[in-house]
């Protein structure tokens, strides 16, 4: 049985939202894209190269889905991994307005809970949220992800989408690994602990 994993970057008060360039996630009048980039550095090349050579498959929001496929089918360079990863294997978008898609190896679902039960079981190593900032509410809400890779930039934005917005489900999370890159960038992987646990340290 497969498992779900979701790698998001992160500001440090957990904004999601455009860090790849000022044009790429233009909602709700965002205008500080490209936060991200600043802080791209070879630790983070060989990292991602790394987890998406563990994909069997990728889960994607219409968003991000439409933003790698504007790029990554003209990376045709054989040795990079992420371009290898995403082209080749099968890709699943989610969402209720796409009708037809062009990147090969791409099937448009409509029910995202659904879709990572049915893929848990076909798939026998990992299926891949990236960004997908409106699925990751869903999979969130209903305790679908089975691993956060949390990429935390020392930025604060005050405004944008955020990975855990409000009404996130209260749970605990073990933190199972850690790397710092040579620019500041705090990667930390969790995995869900089940319920919140609560204590007081307050006298009777």
């Amino acid at each position: 049985m497969g498992r779900l994993t979701m790698t998001t970057f992160l500001t440090l008060d957990g904004v999601m939202q455009g860090p790849g360039g000022p044009a790429e996630d233009r909602s709700g009048d965002f205008k500080l894209g490209g936060w991200l980039v600043p802080y791209a550095d070879e630790d983070m090349g060989k990292l991602v190269t790394q987890w998406f050579r563990e994909a069997d498959a990728f889960l994607l929001g219409r968003g991000t889905y439409e933003i790698f496929a504007a790029h990554w089918p003209r990376v045709t360079d054989p040795t990079d991994g992420v371009a290898a990863a995403l082209n080749e294997r099968p890709k699943y978008v989610v969402s209720r307005r796409l009708e037809h898609v062009a990147w090969r190896n791409t099937t448009i679902v409509r029910d995202a809970v659904e879709t990572v039960l049915d893929l848990k079981q076909r798939y026998q190593r990992e299926v891949q949220v990236h960004g997908s900032a409106g699925l990751a509410q869903t999979l969130i809400k209903h305790g679908l992800i089975d691993e956060y890779r949390l990429w935390l930039y020392p930025v604060i934005l005050g405004k944008g989408k955020r990975l855990f917005a409000e009404g996130a489900v209260p749970s605990a999370l073990e933190l199972v690994e850690t790397a710092t890159t040579s620019t500041g960038v705090v990667v930390a992987v969790f995995r869900p602990e089940g319920k919140l646990k609560h204590g007081n340290f307050m006298f009777d």
